[in-house]
């Protein structure tokens, strides 16, 4: 006679019976997002956990490269609107990282659920939010003390604003601020000041900015952009400060003092920069490249693209003292004859790559020699705007 099984050996045992422990280790388990959001769609409780797990969040209208003149025309435009805003940081409380880009007519209200739900926010991504303004930039502020990610790319804010996120997001490390062209110094010193981890600030074309404001800036500031800029020499000399720059675009840079007033960036505070990208700098002079050249001998990388104000002292130079550059740009630089390429094949004993077009005082056989020469640097004829790689915003 066979054994009767007890009703308790007979019950049907349900993944449901884990503990929420033994659920949120299987969710973690999970490698792809198309498999956590099968894993929310299975039941209530599951959608509950996977919920509480989401770390990021980012909209469909969020993207890495801005095309301004499609923004209002593009048929896939998402408009989010504050109800929307509210409905999702309901439901996901513990985001990390949150981006709003190209979410236009986002208005300075819909921030107002960060006081109550951005507490854990270490990333704030707000480019062409633009109707975001120094109100909501408070808020932002006020519920956002762990912050240490912004961008507020092409946002109308102003010093006030800047002023209000330095003073309780102290952990920031990385801001974009550029085509903000409402600050100035003023907000400039009070970022550099209150926040003293910064390592990378943006500036690009913000036309009020002279650079005065990074004066005293930390020395983990490493990343600096800043192009298009009305810099003075001792705004130049204030981003450098802090002694720990390097990577600094100043391309576009309009000079109040003549092409000399780069020459402060090689007097002692950039030791350590490793790449400059001072290309369509036109003015900038002899002076200044000798200076960069022998006060920066860590330069791993060099855009002197269409700066026509380099001779044959500046290039010599460049070949003297420069023997941990790896790649340098002179792409179209009217200056640059024969004598300063010799120069440089007699020197810069790392080249690897050397970018040149549109030089038209070099002749061919001033190229066919350098090649011989130095059959290790590779000529390469391509102009590149951007130099150098950044993971950050």
């Amino acid at each position: 006679m066979q054994p009767t099984c007890s009703s308790s050996t007979n019950a049907l045992t349900s993944i449901m019976d884990l503990p929420d422990d033994c659920l949120v280790f299987i969710f973690q388990c999970l490698d792809s997002s198309s498999d956590r959001e099968s894993f929310g769609l299975t039941c209530h409780r599951c959608l509950r956990i996977q919920n509480l797990k989401r770390r990021s969040l980012h909209f469909q209208c969020s993207f890495r490269e801005l095309d301004i003149s499609s923004l209002s025309h593009s048929n896939n435009h998402v408009n989010i609107s504050t109800y929307h805003l509210h409905r999702l940081l309901t439901r996901f409380q513990h985001l990390h990282s949150l981006s709003l880009s190209g979410c236009t007519e986002l208005p300075d209200s819909s921030l107002d659920h960060l006081v109550n739900y951005g507490s854990k926010l270490h990333t704030l991504i707000l480019e062409c939010c633009f109707r975001i303004t120094n109100h909501g930039l408070s808020v932002v502020a006020t519920g956002c003390p762990s912050l240490q990610v912004i961008s507020l790319y092409r946002c109308q804010i102003s010093d006030f604003g800047l002023e209000s996120l330095a003073n309780s997001c102290s952990i920031l490390k990385d801001v974009n601020l550029s085509y903000c062209y409402f600050i100035t110094d003023h907000g400039l010193r009070a970022l550099s000041q209150g926040c003293r981890q910064l390592q990378a600030v943006k500036i690009s074309h913000c036309k009020g900015v002279t650079g005065i404001g990074f004066k005293g800036c930390s020395s983990t500031l490493a990343y600096v952009e800043a192009e298009s800029c009305k810099l003075e020499p001792e705004g130049i000399s204030g981003i450098v400060s802090g002694g720990g720059i390097e990577y600094l675009n100043m391309s576009g840079l309009i000079l109040f003092n003549g092409g000399n007033g780069l020459a402060t960036i090689g007097r002692g505070f950039a030791f350590s920069l490793k790449i400059l990208n001072l290309r369509l700098c036109r003015t900038v002079g002899d002076e200044s490249i000798v200076a960069i050249a022998e006060g920066c001998p860590l330069l791993e990388e060099w855009n002197l693209a269409l700066c026509h104000g380099v001779r044959i002292v500046g290039w010599s130079s460049i070949g003297m003292n420069c023997h941990k550059l790896e790649k340098l740009h002179v792409n179209r630089c009217r200056s640059l004859c024969d004598g300063g390429l010799l120069a440089l094949q007699n020197g810069c004993k790392q080249l690897s790559v050397l970018y040149m077009n549109g030089c038209s005082r070099i002749t061919s056989t001033a190229i066919e020699l350098f090649k011989r020469y130095r059959s290790d640097v590779t000529i390469k004829e391509e102009e590149k705007m951007c130099i150098g790689a950044y993971v950050g915003i």
